[in-house]
This record gives structure tokens, sequence and C-alpha cells, in this order.
């Protein structure tokens, strides 16, 4: 396992740390009734306040860590071992840009101290910078998965800007901006299903990330607002498309299998 990726090691160290980290906060929370620890590792946050460490919370506490861990793992393993292909420059620039994006996201859970619409800003803006090179790499003429992506992106990156400066923003704006944004990802998704420079694998991880909020907000529901931890929920969705993001660049740069050459043999 840890000769098939390139950085498996360190991903595992780091994996390991965390995964030991958050079993003693899950000790602490089971003996002391402090959810202190295991808040601020899944939540990267303060306990809020009437919130108890009823057994609901410690499950959506641990859900949340055991989904960190997993991204850590997927995520800093890098791609397959063994030599890359050759990369032109879109390709070099776009898997950068993933790379960014999914640090940017994780680095919008762990500020705790960022307003909505400075955190709207830095993940637009990323994840607009993915739209533009992701055309370029996937080729062809995509005028709607470029304007879908452009409108979504490009429009929160904008919706946040005004909101920074206390302009109004349209009614409707943002609903319109978050279904072109959805419509540009499963646009992307079926490309990459039908390129093989990305696996099967990425792509389950791309549609899970599509459908799991729909599943959260649906598991939300019955649970209350105030003293349980329903907002790690939402790291699931969150880890699943940083997964996404970072294998998609993982794909990239992973060895090609090239057809054997056949010999002709002469009479």
């Amino acid at each position: 396992m840890l000769r098939r990726h390139r950085s498996a090691l360190p991903a595992l160290l780091v994996t390991g740390l965390y995964g030991a980290a958050l079993t003693v906060a899950t000790v602490v929370a089971l003996i002391s009734g402090d959810l202190g620890p295991l808040w601020m590792l899944t939540l990267f946050a303060t306990v809020t306040e009437g919130v108890t460490a009823t057994g609901q919370n410690l499950l959506l506490l641990l859900l949340a860590g055991l989904s960190w861990a997993w991204g850590i793992w997927q995520i800093l393993r890098g791609p397959l071992a063994g030599p890359p292909p050759q990369q032109d420059r879109n390709t070099v620039r776009l898997r950068v840009a993933l790379y960014a994006a999914t640090a940017t996201m994780w680095l919008l859970h762990a500020t705790a101290s960022l307003t909505w619409a400075d955190a709207t800003v830095i993940d637009s803006a990323a994840m607009w910078v993915v739209v533009l090179l992701f055309m370029r790499v996937l080729g062809g003429d995509r005028p709607y998965t470029r304007g879908a992506g452009v409108l979504g992106y490009g429009g929160f990156t904008v919706i946040g800007v005004l909101d920074l400066v206390g302009w109004p923003v349209l009614d409707g704006a943002e609903p319109i901006c978050g279904l072109a944004g959805l419509a540009w990802t499963v646009l992307v998704l079926r490309a990459q299903g039908y390129d093989d420079r990305w696996g099967k694998t990425t792509v389950a991880y791309g549609i899970a990330a599509l459908v799991t909020p729909i599943f959260v907000v649906l598991a939300a529901l019955p649970l209350p607002d105030e003293g349980s931890a329903v907002e790690a929920l939402g790291v699931v969705s969150s880890v699943l498309i940083m997964i996404w993001l970072a294998r998609s660049a993982h794909d990239l740069a992973a060895p090609r299998h090239q057809p054997a050459a056949q010999t002709t043999l002469g009479a």
C-alpha cells in the first residue's frame, strides 16, 4: 500500500497522528464530558454554548473526525507511484489550481474568524480559476460547461465582493449562481467519465460530493438547531469535494499504461 502512491508514508504519518489525537479527544469526552478537544479537532472552533456530550453529539463529531482522517489520507498520499506522463503547461497549471482550491477549502474550515463574504470570495475565486483551466485541459468546444462555471463561481465571487463593500445584490442572484455551479460540476463529471486520464473512483467521489448535501439536509432536519453538533454533518460534504479536487489533480500525474508495441516478423 505504501509503495502504490508517491507520498504514502508522509500521508500515513499525518493520518495516524490525527487519528491518535481524535481517539484521545473522544476518550476525554467520554470520561469528563468535555467536548472542547473533540470539537476543535473536527470543527476547528470552540464548543457552541449549550452543547453537551450526548451520544448523538459524540457520533456526529466522530463522523466528522473520521471524514477528515480519510480526507487527509486521500489528499496527501499523492499520485500513483511511477514515472509521470508528459504534461503540458495547461495540465500543470490545472493541477496546481486543484491543489490550491483543496487547500483553500480546508483553510476556510480551519479559520473561524472569516465572515461569510470573505469565505465566499476566497473559495469562489479559487474555483473560478479551476473552471477556466479545466476547460483548457478537457479540450473541445464546451460553451455550456464554461458558461455554467463562470456564471456560478464568478457570480459568487462578485456577490461576495458586493457584500464586502456593502452594495446590494440582485434578488435571486445567489440561487442562479448556485444552480450554475451545480450544472458545471455535473458537466465536468460527465466529461471526466469519458476521459481516461481520470479514474472511475475519482468520478465516484465527485458524484458523492454532488449528492451528499441532499442527504445531509435530510439528516439534519430532525436535529435541533441548539444543543446539537449538527454542523458536523457539513464536514462530510466538504471532505468529499476536497477529495474529488485532489484526486482529479493526482490522476493527471498518474503513470499511463501504454500498450506494448507489436513486433512485425518478416517472412
